[in-house]
């Protein structure tokens, strides 16, 4: 997804939390945080997207692959993460890529503050004080911008994930406008979204995708729509939106 793409993040409404975007390459996040941090999480990016260039010129195949990566012998921690979403979501390792970066650059603030909100093209990692709630954007899709997940304040950290098969650059086998995936793991937040859309090619799908991703293990439920159709599954608390939503 191109950067002009992202017109969702004009509808951010951030609270008390200030915002700040960091891009390195193909790496675009977009973060609320209790204070800025733009050469903190610049620092974190460079290291984890070494980590993964290093790994993919040592085995180009890792970056093409759409089947679960067989481990070789010792890998940095987000090669890990990411081949271990993969294995459970049954796709392969760089469906995990963007919600692996999201989940390493969260974790590592909040050693520095205790609200943080990541991100990466769609997949988002959370730790908040309080309720929010995240919307959907699903493409052209009448429900886009109309419904959001409303997270409640939570000890540890969320992730929400989303894949689609008619929006952005992301790989979908299928054409759902969007998949949103919930998880305490971001890496498998994301590898589950794009699993699961693999299986959604009309509304008809809906209910087959949504047994499938009852046996990724894992998940904590997640929301499927195609045009006017949607699914829910699992404990999530789904809301109307107006006006600018987090």
């Amino acid at each position: 997804m191109k950067h002009d793409e992202r017109t969702y993040r004009q509808r951010l409404d951030p609270g008390h939390l200030v915002t700040f975007q960091v891009r390195v390459k193909e790496t675009d996040l977009l973060i609320h945080a209790s204070r800025s941090m733009e050469d903190r999480t610049r620092e974190l990016v460079l290291e984890q997207r070494r980590y993964l260039e290093q790994f993919i010129a040592t085995y180009p195949e890792f970056a093409t692959t759409l089947v679960p990566w067989a481990r070789t012998g010792p890998a940095p921690e987000i090669i890990s993460r990411m081949m271990d979403a993969g294995r459970r979501a049954g796709v392969g390792p760089m469906a995990a890529v963007a919600g692996a970066v999201a989940e390493f650059i969260g974790q590592a603030l909040l050693e520095d503050v205790d609200e943080v909100v990541v991100e990466n093209g769609g997949d988002v990692f959370i730790q908040n004080n309080g309720p929010i709630t995240v919307g959907i954007y699903a493409g052209d899709s009448p429900l886009s911008h109309n419904i959001g997940l409303k997270i409640p304040e939570l000890p540890k950290p969320i992730s929400i994930c989303t894949s689609s098969g008619t929006v952005g650059h992301s790989l979908s086998l299928g054409k759902a406008d969007a998949v949103c995936v919930v998880s305490q793991q971001c890496a498998l937040a994301d590898a589950a979204a794009t699993a699961i859309g693999n299986h959604v090619q009309s509304e008809k799908d809906i209910r087959n995708a949504i047994e499938e991703a009852r046996r990724i293990d894992g998940l904590i439920g997640g929301v499927i729509i195609v045009g006017e159709t949607l699914g829910v599954w699992g404990t999530v608390e789904l809301v109307p939106l107006s006006g600018k939503n987090a």
